[in-house]
């Protein structure tokens, strides 16, 4: 195997002596392997507790770190650590510098994706990360984490063979099998538009994962800035299965008539068992599964059935999804607290988990929320559902138009989850108003850039005039990543228009007291719309106005909207 001419700084821990010993010992091993590398000792060098590998000159400050206890342990002369070690700081170097590798050996990447709703981001990221990797002629397999489950799977030879791990996910997911892997975590909305930038970081920053958290600075800082939504999408992600059931459960109760399920007689019960199982049950259920799988994602297993008892509390008590976060967080944070205080001897520490943090937890969470959390957020949540119930017209498009601008903002970023997240709770309480106007407004930006593609057919190229064929189904779906492809190409113009149709749509739908009791779908479950006819209405309104505006704006070049965002619809 050959390898590219490589310094490797020992960064000094314990004294000179100690350096030097481990200075002597790598020297030897890089001779022993006819490995073309220099060993020197930096004292003036402040990562402390490190060995830099990698010339920085060579490679324009991009640092490889390693763990210099780890190499001690190692004791240089075992192969196993040493095949390790080289192939990879080899590859840092090659890519680094733009060089090909003298082996003529592409770089191993597999990967993992997964969004909030694992839908659209989870598989349009997935192909992004491939086509690049591909591209850059490496060996690339990326496994999916959709509402169906692992897609793709990667196995343990693959994970063996594997140089690096990408990760792009929005919510908490299992990693367990990638141990002592180097990985890179990113957002999937980052490895969708800005694919080379983050494999560049990946390159660069990937540390090895060592299990749970990963301890990188890179993802420190990220879960520190991003981690509170992080915690809220995998709340939301586990619910919305419940909710979208729930909801067609109890949208086909009402095909009997709004009152049938009071009546045993209709239909051999039907309306009623419909009932029974979409409002008695699946909401029930959900925002308690939503607490768990915040306090899951907060404080992993230990967390989620404190979660799901503080969950159940604020059903009971009408907190709804103001109550649920609450006691999500207020579940994750305190038995993340109480693992890490509480110390146990080794033949007790198997308490922990079973007996010690969920009693604790349950308790402390569980009486909190009786005494001092639900009454008032009960009280809040009564007023604020008895205000979308009965607020008068011009009140209602004002949140109409809300929505549809925060639906529109980002297309399936932060902004816009945090106006679906709204919307699906409001669904626990009864007001079923708000999730009819967003999934509405979601559904503009795609199929408003796909009429914009037919009406202006001149100002898009051939690859722009598919992705509009391609974001008129997305759209259809209630997808609104389908304009992602749009927005990475021309994203001023595309986001004016828009946000312009979205507040319009938004503004109808509210305007008219259009009402659906499940959460996704699009098209499909147009029909449980208590206004069909109008709900057509106002997607087609607010689109057509984003596809007239965009037309008329955008500008005659042909930019190409990049490869990376090919949208295949089987995996969707």
């Amino acid at each position: 195997m050959q390898f590219l001419s490589t310094s490797y700084v020992i960064v000094p821990k314990q004294g000179s002596a100690y350096s030097l010993l481990l200075a002597k010992k790598l020297a030897k091993a890089l001779q022993d392997r006819a490995v073309p590398a220099t060993v020197s000792l930096d004292d003036k060098a402040t990562h402390a507790h490190k060995i830099i590998i990698g010339d920085r000159q060579a490679v324009e400050g991009k640092i490889i770190y390693l763990n210099q206890d780890a190499l001690d342990e190692a004791q240089f002369d075992q192969d196993d650590y040493l095949n390790k070690l080289l192939p990879v700081s080899a590859q840092e170097s090659m890519s680094a510098v733009g060089a090909v590798s003298p082996s003529n050996q592409p770089l191993n990447v597999v990967a993992v994706t997964a969004c909030p709703t694992g839908v659209a981001h989870t598989f349009m990221s997935a192909e992004a990360i491939e086509n690049y990797a591909k591209a850059q002629g490496w060996n690339v397999k990326v496994e999916t984490r959709g509402q169906v489950g692992a897609g793709n799977a990667i196995t343990a030879d693959e994970v063996a063979a594997a140089d690096l791990v990408f990760v792009a996910a929005d919510i908490d997911v299992d990693l367990s099998k990638f141990q002592g892997k180097r990985m890179y975590r990113t957002s999937t909305g980052l490895a969708l538009k800005k694919t080379a930038e983050e494999f560049d970081k990946a390159l660069s920053q990937a540390t090895i994962y060592q299990g749970g958290a990963t301890n990188s600075a890179q993802a420190a800082d990220t879960d520190e800035k991003k981690g509170i939504y992080k915690h809220l999408m995998t709340g939301v992600s586990h619910m919305l299965p419940l909710v979208v059931a729930g909801g067609l459960m109890i949208a086909m109760s009402f095909m009997f008539g709004v009152e049938a399920f009071k009546d045993q007689a209709i239909a051999f019960g039907l309306p009623k068992a419909l009932m029974d199982i979409g409002g008695g049950a699946a909401f029930h259920l959900m925002i308690a599964i939503f607490s768990g799988y915040v306090a899951f994602s907060i404080a992993d297993r230990p967390g989620l059935a404190v979660g799901l008892i503080g969950g159940m509390l604020a059903t009971t008590a009408g907190a709804g999804i103001l109550g649920g976060i609450v006691a999500g967080f207020l579940a994750g944070y305190t038995v993340k607290f109480l693992n890490s205080t509480i110390k146990l001897p080794p033949s007790l520490s198997a308490l922990k988990p079973i007996l010690i943090l969920p009693l604790l937890g349950s308790l402390i969470v569980g009486l909190l929320m009786v005494y001092a959390i639900n009454p008032p957020v009960a009280a809040l949540m009564e007023m604020l559902t008895n205000w979308l119930k009965s607020m008068g017209e011009i009140n209602a498009i004002i949140l109409g138009i809300i929505l549809g601008l925060m639906m529109c903002a980002d297309m399936g970023g932060p902004v816009n989850k945090a106006a679906y997240t709204f919307s699906v709770g409001m669904i626990a309480s009864g007001v079923y108003t708000p999730i009819a106007a967003a999934m509405a407004a979601g559904m503009v930006p795609p199929i408003g850039m796909a009429i914009a593609t037919w009406i202006a057919r001149r100002k898009f190229n051939e690859n722009q005039r598919n992705a509009g064929k391609a974001s008129f189904v997305l759209g259809l779906c209630f997808i609104s990543e389908g304009a992602l492809p749009f927005v990475a190409a021309d994203p001023a113009r595309v986001i004016i228009a828009s946000l312009i149709g979205g507040a319009i749509t938004g503004a109808i739908s509210m305007g008219l007291g259009i009402a659906l009791q499940a959460p996704h779908g699009g098209l499909f479950v147009i029909p449980f719309v208590s206004q069909p006819l109008m709900y057509l209405v106002a997607i087609a309104v607010g689109s057509v106005a984003t596809g007239v505006i965009y037309a008329f704006i955008k500008r005659s070049e042909k930019p190409n909207i990049a490869q990376g965002y090919k949208i295949s619809f089987a995996k969707l």
